[in-house]
């Protein structure tokens, strides 16, 4: 026999089904703008990880979250995990720069 949800409990689950799906294209958006910069710093030679510029991002994102009433230690352990998964990405892209530079030029066709 099936359960009848609450219609307070399904409208709250509908809702969070509503910030998951936001929260996935969000963090796509992001991780599309972070791959360009990974392959700016890439083409000029910049390392793939920018501590200053992460405690900047680490720093903001503490008060944001006070502001909001989120957990700062919670939300600089999400964005900590974001930050990890991006550099990674960037050393990769690095990595296939790097490797492409090294290819020697084919020759000219004749």
């Amino acid at each position: 026999m099936p359960v009848t949800v609450p219609p307070e409990l399904a409208a709250l689950r509908a809702s969070i089904d509503n910030l998951d799906a936001a929260l996935v294209y969000l963090l796509a958006e992001r991780f599309r703008c972070t791959q360009r910069v990974g392959h700016l710093k890439a083409d000029l030679g910049l390392a793939p990880s920018d501590p200053g510029r992460e405690e900047q991002q680490l720093t903001r994102l503490r008060s944001l979250a006070a502001a909001s009433g989120l957990d700062p230690v919670f939300a600089e352990k999400v964005l900590n995990f974001i930050i990890a998964e991006v550099i990674h990405h960037h050393e990769q892209i690095a990595g296939s720069t790097a490797a492409s530079a090294a290819q020697p030029a084919p020759a000219p066709a004749e």
